[in-house]
């Protein structure tokens, strides 16, 4: 177990290498440039979009714009902005939040582009739902299966790992930790509520992401926020050494600058998860005639969950200091919170951690099952959901080294297809044209 362990890492280091963090980068910088800045420009206007009511309400669709965006932040949200961003700071040191930031910057304009693409070649299916993402815009825009095929089978594969047993396990690990439940007695209790919600399909999903997603979002900030404002004097100083240690040569020990681009950067990129191909799944399922409205929709989620969420973790733990101390995770967090927020912290960040690792578990079920009826039919919806449903109680009971590696490769293999059919059909993002009438796919 140990041995496949080790391969499967040295793999995951090899597909989340350079090659692929500079696709995903310099992907973004194209759209960037070739819309004009428009993540900037447009953001006001993508802001009150997505917070507003949806005057496409009759449009084709399953969900409200809202939902969409929600069910994204939903996959997106989750240990990420709690334990990825600490492990950012201990692998690159604190300069690697601002290599995060820019990579979440161009990121924005990856995540319009993706979900243009997956409302233009979205389609509806047999039962009726719409169906799309990277997988309907490789085959129908490029003619490219086998990529399409590439795509979904490492989607399918990925959710019950980093979408599913991941997220449970951290779900168990910090509920033992806090409140000394057993793990098995949390799979329970975890795995009851995951069945029920996962029953009512995306429509189910969506209206509980809706209510979780917000509430414990502002939890979490809030507390960030009230740390931050208690101990104002230490954020001009934080900020100041993640700006210099992002440019420093010996920013980590023994380490240089191009740790802390990496950390900076990978760690981004799974958190907000732009360009890698997940959150155009939930945006396809919006009611909307006009793909670039869901496109400037889909990109807030980024610009929330990184330049939001993560900030607010990353300046907490530079204030607070310890990132030299040992620890690392979900754990480095909350004694930063902790140190800084004396009796609160700790408990804000335990209970953030299991509600966004829900959330996640949610979001994540909606794009497995996705990418499994692409493959094998809406009759095999059923059945992926049972499979997802027994592996959130499966995650909670076993160690996930293997898990963890094996979800790695199959999460960082499903950005290159995608980000392949972003570059190739380009011109429809840049030129926003118009979709056909959707057309049935089964």
């Amino acid at each position: 177990m140990q041995t496949l362990t080790t391969w499967f890492t040295v793999i995951g280091n090899w597909v989340w290498g350079p090659a692929l963090l500079i696709l995903l980068v310099g992907t973004g910088v194209f759209y960037t440039i070739a819309l004009k800045g428009l993540q900037f420009r447009a953001l006001p206007q993508a802001l009150k979009l997505a917070f507003s009511p949806s005057p496409q309400s009759q449009a084709p669709g399953d969900i409200s714009q809202f939902q969409a965006l929600m069910t994204a932040m939903a996959g997106t949200i989750g240990t990420g902005n709690i334990a990825g961003v600490a492990t950012a700071v201990v692998l690159g040191g604190p300069g690697a939040i601002l290599w995060m930031w820019l990579s979440a910057l161009a990121g924005m304009s990856t995540k319009y582009a993706e979900a243009y693409l997956a409302v233009y070649f979205r389609v509806r299916q047999a039962d009726g739902t719409m169906a799309g993402g990277p997988m309907y815009y490789l085959e129908k825009g490029l003619g490219l299966k086998s990529l399409a095929i590439m795509f979904a089978l490492c989607g399918m594969i990925a959710a019950l790992g980093t979408g599913c047993s991941v997220q449970s396990n951290s779900v168990a690990q910090a509920v033992q930790n806090t409140f000394g439940v057993p793990g098995w007695l949390t799979g329970i209790a975890l795995t009851t509520v995951t069945a029920l919600v996962l029953l009512g399909g995306i429509r189910s999903i969506a209206r509980v992401s809706s209510l979780i997603v917000p509430a414990m979002a502002l939890l979490y900030l809030g507390g960030g926020l009230i740390i931050i404002a208690l101990n104002y004097e230490l954020v001009l100083p934080a900020i100041a050494t993640i700006v210099r240690d992002a440019w420093a040569a010996d920013a980590v020990a023994g380490g240089a600058i191009g740790a802390v681009i990496r950390y900076g950067v990978a760690r981004g990129v799974f958190s907000n998860e732009a360009g890698i191909g997940t959150a155009p799944i939930a945006a396809a399922a919006a009611k909307t005639n006009r793909p670039k409205d869901q496109a400037l929709v889909s990109m807030t989620g980024t610009f929330l969950d990184t330049i939001i969420v993560c900030s607010v973790t990353g300046i907490v733990l530079v204030m607070a200091g310890q990132f030299k101390a040992g620890a690392t995770g979900a754990a480095l967090t909350a004694n930063s919170f902790e140190a800084l927020l004396p009796g609160v912290g700790s408990w804000v960040v335990t209970i953030g951690l299991i509600f966004f690792a829900y959330s996640t578990i949610l979001g994540w079920s909606y794009y497995g099952e996705k990418c499994a009826t692409y493959l094998f039919g809406t009759r095999f919806a059923a059945p992926y959901r049972v499979l997802y449903t027994a592996f959130v109680m499966l995650g909670t009971l076993i160690s996930l080294d293997l898990v963890w590696a094996v979800s790695d490769v199959f999460n960082g293999l499903m950005a290159f297809p995608n980000l392949i059919g972003l570059l190739l059909l380009c011109t429809i993002v840049i030129h926003q044209k118009l979709p056909e009438p959707i057309s049935a796919h089964e």
